[in-house]
C-alpha cells in the first residue's frame, strides 16, 4: 500500500513535467504539418535543409548526417518518420498512454537532439538546454510513469488484464518498487551529469576554460583552392554562425604574390554568379541572393570562377572572401 502511495506521489508531481515535455515534442509536429508544412524539399523552410545545420560540429553522428544530407530520398524519409515519431511519442505522453514507453523515446529524441546540435544557440546554448533536459525529463518519467489524468491509470482501474501484466509496469505505468533498483537509478543519473559536464565543455567550454559560441559569428572554410585553365576553383564550406541566417559573400578576391588584385567581384557581381558555376553537395545550398552570394550553415559547394588574366605562374596567389559583416577568410595557392 505504501509502494502505491508513492507511486501516487510523484507521478502526481510530475504531471505538468508530463504535459509540458509532451507538449514539447507533440508540437514540433504540430508546427511542421498542420501549423505550416516544412516536409516540401523545394519550398523554404524545408525540414531537411534545418537538419544540414546541424552537420558542421555534430558530435559522434557526424556520418550519419552526412550520409542523409547527401542522399535527399533518404533524408525525406528520416525527416517524415522522425517527424511522425515525435508526435505519437509527444501525444502519448500528454495523455499518458504507455507512459514509460514514451519516457523511453523521449530520451532517445533528446540525446539525438543534444549530439547533433547541442552546439547551436545564439544566446542561451538554446539547442543543448532543450537536450539535457529532455534526458533528464525522460528518465524521470520513467521512474514516476503517469497515474493522474492519463489513460494508463485509466486501463489500470478499468483492471484490464493487460496491466496486471510485469511488461506494463515496464511500459506504461505502475508501481517499480525502486529500491531494489538503487544502483541502476545512480548509474543513469550518473551518466545523465557526466554527459552535462562532458556537452558543455566540449561545445561551449562551459565547465572551465574559455567559453565559446560557434553560433555568434559565421565561418567558412576554404579548400582545394586551384587555378587551371584561366579558372579559379575553390570549395567552400559555412562551419560556424546563426543558423537561421546565411552568410553573406560580398567579395572574392585573388591576389598575386606582391598583392596586386587580379581577380575582385563584389556584391553585385556574385548576385549575378550564374548557378552553374556552383556545384552544391548537401541540401542546404550557396547560391546569388539580391545582393551577394548566400552561404547558408552547413553548405558545402565547389565554386568556379573564370580568370580573364592569363596567368603562366599563379603559385603563391591568395584567395580572399569577405562577408557583409567584415570578416574575411584566405588561403594561399
Amino acid at each position: 500500500m505504501q509502494h502505491q502511495k508513492n507511486f501516487d506521489a510523484a507521478s502526481m508531481a510530475t504531471l505538468a513535467l508530463r504535459m509540458v515535455v509532451g507538449w514539447t515534442y507533440f508540437s514540433a509536429f504540430w508546427r511542421r504539418l498542420i501549423l505550416e508544412n516544412k516536409l516540401i524539399p523545394e519550398e523554404a523552410g524545408y525540414i531537411g535543409e534545418k537538419f544540414n545545420h546541424f552537420l558542421p560540429n555534430a558530435l559522434g553522428i557526424k556520418p550519419i548526417i552526412e550520409y542523409l544530407v547527401t542522399h535527399p530520398e533518404a533524408l525525406y524519409i528520416n525527416m517524415v518518420v522522425f517527424t511522425i515519431i515525435e508526435g505519437i511519442v509527444g501525444l502519448a505522453m500528454i495523455l499518458g498512454l504507455f507512459t514509460r514507453l514514451m519516457s523511453i523515446g523521449i530520451f532517445l529524441l533528446a540525446l539525438g537532439i543534444l549530439l547533433a546540435s547541442g552546439w547551436i544557440g545564439t544566446t542561451c546554448l538554446d539547442e543543448w538546454q532543450i537536450g539535457i533536459l529532455g534526458l533528464a525529463s525522460g528518465f524521470t518519467l520513467f521512474l514516476t510513469g503517469s497515474n493522474y489524468l492519463s489513460l494508463d491509470a485509466y486501463f489500470i482501474q478499468k483492471k484490464s488484464s493487460f496491466t496486471r501484466t510485469k511488461w506494463f509496469r515496464l511500459l506504461g505505468s505502475g508501481e517499480l518498487h525502486l529500491n531494489s533498483y538503487k544502483r541502476p537509478v545512480l548509474v543513469v543519473v550518473f551518466f545523465i551529469v557526466g554527459l552535462t559536464l562532458f556537452t558543455n565543455q566540449y561545445f561551449h567550454g562551459g565547465v572551465f576554460g574559455t567559453l565559446h559560441n560557434k553560433s555568434v559569428k559565421p565561418k567558412l572554410e576554404i579548400n582545394n583552392f586551384t587555378i587551371e585553365n584561366n579558372e579559379l576553383s575553390f570549395e567552400v564550406f559555412r562551419v560556424e554562425g546563426v543558423d537561421v541566417y546565411g552568410s553573406f559573400l560580398i567579395g572574392i578576391t585573388l591576389e598575386d604574390e606582391a598583392g596586386v588584385k587580379i581577380l575582385h567581384l563584389n556584391g553585385s557581381d556574385l548576385a549575378q554568379l550564374p548557378v552553374g558555376n556552383i556545384s552544391n553537395r548537401y541540401v542546404a545550398k550557396v547560391k546569388p541572393g539580391a545582393h551577394s552570394l548566400v552561404i547558408p550553415l552547413g553548405a558545402k559547394a565547389t565554386i568556379r570562377i573564370p580568370i580573364l588574366n592569363d596567368l603562366e605562374d599563379y603559385k603563391n596567389h591568395t584567395l580572399i572572401l569577405t562577408d557583409i559583416s567584415g570578416l574575411s577568410w584566405s588561403t594561399t595557392l
